[in-house]
């Protein structure tokens, strides 16, 4: 599966346009992470545990949107963007999503 931000993908040719395509997660952080964020606050620095969570969501809807494309009969993804934010005081939501074509090498 090719997955690009941009509208086209060079060298290839879009055949359909199949529609919008998402992978949600939504994760909780631990009273730890909250504890370990608000000494970073204090002293400054990298919160490493927020960075790791926030690296696998990303992961894990990208996944999920690729899951959702393949469902769908693409072998593309244009025009792929992430979102996030949060839910209460303790979560956030992380999306991936983009449009799912087909695709064609041109000869």
């Amino acid at each position: 599966m090719i997955i690009v931000t941009t509208e086209n993908i060079p060298g290839y040719r879009v055949t359909n346009v199949l529609g919008s395509t998402f992978g949600v997660v939504v994760r909780a952080r631990g009273i730890g992470g909250d504890i370990m964020a608000s000494f970073k606050g204090l002293v400054g620095g990298e919160v490493k545990q927020y960075t790791q969570m926030i690296e696998d969501g990303r992961r894990q809807a990208l996944d999920r949107m690729v899951e959702s494309a393949h469902t769908m009969g693409g072998n593309a993804v244009v025009m792929m963007r992430f979102d996030s934010g949060d839910i209460g005081n303790s979560m956030s939501e992380i999306v991936a999503y983009g449009t799912v074509v087909t695709i064609e090498p041109i000869a």
